[in-house]
C-alpha cells in the first residue's frame, strides 16, 4: 500500500489562481512551506531532508503553472522562520497553549488529515498551536487556506477575543476540490487513480477524466462540473464544447450557470463534457509537463519525489480485511440472532393466547 507525495490539481491549479487573485488586488503573499509541521504530522517519517526536496518540488510546481507577480510572492520556510526569530515565536505557542485547553487544541487536529479519537503523539498536538501561532508570527491579515484548515483559523480568532485584539485576521477559505470518484468529497493522494496530479501525462489525464464519476444530468456531486467550475472558467474564463455537427456543434459557455442548466437539461452529454475539461485541463498542465521535462533540476526534484513512497506493513491490509470480514460475520450472527429471538417471541405469545 503506498502514499505518493505529489501535488494534486487541488494544490496546483487551485492554489495558483486564488494566489493570482491576491496580488491583482494588490495583496502581497506569503506561502509557507511547512516544513516543521510536515515532520510533526510524520510526512515522510519525519526525514527533513526528503520534506525539504518534496518543499523545493512544490515551488517548483507553482512557478511553471501560471503564478503570476511573482515579486509579489514570498515562498517562506517554516524552519528557517521560526528558527530566525524563536525568541518571537516560542513565547507565542506557549501563550496559545496556556489560553486554550486540551479537548480545543484536539478539535483542531482534523487539519492534518487526522480524527480527533486518532492515537495523536505529543507533536501532533502542537501542531495546532504552531499553525495558529503563524498566523501572527508572519503578521497574516488575511488567511487563504482550504476548509478543512478552518478549525486552526478560528481558534486564531478566537485567540484575538481572549488577549483584546482588535484586528483579527480575515479567513479566506477556498472549496476543497472532490475527488473523482464517487462520494469522494476531497481529492486525495492515497489514491492516485482519483486524483489529477500536476505532471501526468496527456494520457494519464485524459484515462482518469473518461473513468471519472459523471452522471447524466445531475449536476449536484458531479466532480467533472466541480472542476470546470473550479480551474477551468477561473483559468481561461470560458468553456469550449467541441461536438460534431451532428450533436449540435460546437458550444461555447462564458458563465457556469449556463453550463450547469444544460447538462442538467440533457443537451451536453457526459461524454462531450470529459473530452472538453480533459482537454481544458491537459492546456493547463503543459507548462508545468515541459518544465519538469526540460529544467534539470526540476526533473531531478521530480524524480526523487516520485521514489519517495511511504509503505505500509505488509500485515496492515490483510488486518483490514480479516477486521471487515469479522465484522460482517458478527452483523450476521447478530441478525440471526434478533430473528430468533422474534420468533420466539411471536410463538410465546401465540401459546399464551391460545391457552387463555
Amino acid at each position: 500500500m503506498l502514499l505518493v507525495m505529489r501535488m494534486h490539481i487541488a494544490q496546483g491549479v487551485l492554489k495558483a489562481i486564488n494566489v493570482n487573485k491576491l496580488t491583482n488586488a494588490g495583496c502581497r503573499v506569503k506561502i509557507l512551506i511547512a516544513d516543521w509541521f510536515a515532520m510533526l504530522n510524520d510526512k515522510m517519517g519525519g526525514d527533513m531532508q526528503k520534506i525539504e526536496t518534496v518543499g523545493r518540488y512544490f515551488i517548483e510546481v507553482w512557478k511553471s503553472v501560471g503564478m503570476k507577480n511573482l515579486e509579489k510572492v514570498d515562498f517562506v520556510w517554516s524552519s528557517h522562520e521560526i528558527n530566525s526569530r524563536a525568541y518571537e515565536y516560542w513565547p507565542l505557542v506557549l501563550d496559545i497553549g496556556r489560553q486554550n485547553t486540551l479537548p480545543r487544541i484536539i478539535r483542531c487536529c482534523t487539519i492534518m488529515g487526522r480524527q480527533e479519537r486518532d492515537n495523536l503523539s505529543a507533536a501532533q498536538i502542537m501542531y495546532p498551536l504552531m499553525q495558529c501561532a503563524d498566523v501572527f508570527f508572519l503578521k497574516a491579515d488575511i488567511c487563504q487556506l482550504g476548509m478543512d484548515q478552518r478549525k486552526v483559523n478560528m481558534l486564531a480568532r478566537e485567540y484575538c477575543d481572549k488577549i483584546k485584539k482588535k484586528d483579527k485576521p480575515v479567513i479566506l477559505p477556498h472549496r476543497m476540490l472532490p475527488g473523482l470518484k464517487e462520494g469522494q468529497d476531497k481529492m486525495s493522494k492515497s489514491d492516485p487513480t482519483s486524483a489529477i496530479f500536476m505532471e501526468d501525462d496527456e494520457a494519464e489525464v485524459n484515462l482518469k477524466i473518461k473513468k471519472a464519476h459523471c452522471v447524466p444530468k445531475q449536476v449536484a456531486g458531479n466532480p467533472c462540473l466541480e472542476y470546470v467550475q473550479h480551474l477551468v472558467f477561473p483559468w481561461f474564463h470560458e468553456f469550449v464544447v467541441e461536438r460534431s455537427e451532428k450533436n449540435g456543434g460546437d458550444i461555447t459557455f462564458t458563465k457556469f450557470v449556463d453550463l450547469s442548466e444544460a447538462y442538467a437539461s440533457g443537451k451536453i452529454h457526459p461524454e462531450d463534457l470529459k473530452l472538453a475539461l480533459a482537454k481544458a485541463l491537459n492546456k493547463i498542465l503543459e507548462p508545468v509537463r515541459l518544465h519538469f521535462k526540460n529544467d534539470p533540476t526540476a526533473k531531478q526534484l521530480l524524480r526523487s519525489v516520485k521514489s519517495y513512497r511511504v509503505h505500509y506493513p505488509s500485515w496492515l491490509p490483510p488486518l483490514l480485511r480479516w477486521s471487515t470480514q469479522f465484522e460482517s460475520f458478527f452483523l450476521f450472527c447478530f441478525s440471526v440472532f434478533r430473528k430468533s429471538i422474534n420468533i420466539v417471541r411471536s410463538t410465546l405469545r401465540m401459546l399464551i393466547s391460545r391457552c387463555s
